[in-house]
């Protein structure tokens, strides 16, 4: 099992200028929700961005640490468009 604060410490790893909530969705702690904003998903499709944040926890996915992740990943600018806040 991994914990919420070790998951965010990697995205942040790989994501460094990311805002990131995650969520434990069953209590089990291996399936997650994360909320990522990040610059460096700038230009990116859905997918690209899906695959920076899945690289930072390939260890953990591999190992089954975290069965399930979902994700919602914004830029900046997306995120701010939202209207809401982290």
């Amino acid at each position: 099992m991994v914990s919420l604060e070790q998951v965010e410490a990697l995205i942040k790893e790989k994501l460094p200028d990311a805002i990131i909530q995650v969520q434990d969705l069953t209590g089990g702690g291996d399936h997650l929700q994360a909320l990522v904003v990040s610059s460096e998903f700038e230009g990116k499709s859905l997918i690209k961005q899906h695959q920076l944040v899945y690289g930072a926890l390939q260890n953990e996915m591999a190992s089954e640490a975290i069965h399930a992740l979902a994700l919602k990943t914004y830029t900046p600018q997306a995120w701010e468009a939202t209207g809401q806040t982290t």
